[in-house]
């Protein structure tokens, strides 16, 4: 008879959030699979657990894989846990579920926290659907790309990002999705944890330079929701000389004329400086 597979989730940040369950299904297995056996021994430790600890991430997956349908195979009881939050979710976890699968073994969750669930129900946008895109591209090209394709995507978008990050992909956003609503949450159930909500200008121009620290969720209101009407793109430098015309100074010109587009101040001047180099105005 084939053993189990157990998929358990553990805390993303806060030791203290896990079950009852997780901790009893990890003291009765064969094997605990982590990324990571030095993080995951501290877990272990604070509860008392000392089992058997195997590395399992992404650079040996697929040797773990067959390696692990054969215990399974042979009756073991396999419990997969990832550093933080639920394994298979942007962590190594689906390929050992469908080689599972493949050998008729049993797979159980043991659910728990996941960091994009939570940075959702805190974010101050609409949860009645959920996008989660795990973590954009890293080139731009590409990120842009990926924004372009779930642009339409009629859900609130979630996603992973790094803190070095964090500035370039909101500006991306800003300039593809619009000026939605939108939350950074920040170190989730940790000490420093925060919740930063507003519209993606707001968030672009304060992380334009600033560079936060730890793990990070990006949560996007959905398309037609919190975006500003604005003007078209193209006319930005024009919006801003009929500004300037009504008795304004250009600095404060530009000003109003991003907010009216729903991007921040630093954006807006990039963008004026492109179309004057283009002779569109």
């Amino acid at each position: 008879m084939s053993g189990i597979l157990y998929l358990v989730a553990t805390p993303i940040g806060n030791l203290q959030d896990i079950s009852f369950r997780a901790l009893e299904t990890l003291k009765k297995v064969d094997i605990i699979a982590c990324e990571d056996t030095r993080h995951t021994r501290k877990l272990l430790n604070s509860y008392s657990i000392s089992n058997r600890l195997i590395s399992f991430h992404d650079h040996n997956e697929a040797e773990r894989v067959e390696e692990f349908g054969l215990l399974l195979e042979q009756g073991k009881s396999i419990a997969i846990v990832s550093d933080a939050g639920t394994p298979g979710i942007n962590d190594p976890g689906f390929k050992m579920v469908r080689k599972a699968h493949e050998i008729a073994a049993r797979v159980v969750p043991i659910p728990g926290a996941a960091a994009f669930v939570n940075a959702a129900i805190v974010s101050d946008i609409p949860t009645d659907s959920l996008f989660f895109g795990g973590f954009l591209p890293s080139r731009k090209g590409e990120r842009r790309k990926r924004l372009l394709e779930i642009k339409s995507v009629p859900a609130t978008l979630v996603f992973y990002e790094t803190a070095q990050r964090l500035g370039k992909s909101l500006a991306d956003c800003l300039e593809i999705l619009g000026n939605r609503r939108a939350a950074i949450a920040r170190e989730l159930t940790k000490l420093h944890e925060e919740i930063i909500c507003g519209n993606l200008g707001e968030l672009s121009e304060r992380f334009s330079f600033a560079r936060p620290r730890g793990e990070i969720v990006l949560v996007i209101d959905r398309a037609g929701e919190g975006e500003s009407v604005g003007y078209p793109e193209n006319s930005l430098a024009e919006r801003v000389k009929e500004i300037v015309s009504e008795g304004s100074d250009h600095k404060a010109a530009l000003k109003k004329a991003a907010k009216e587009f729903g991007i921040s101040k630093s954006e807006a001047y990039r963008r004026v400086q492109v179309e004057k180099g283009s002779g569109s105005v």
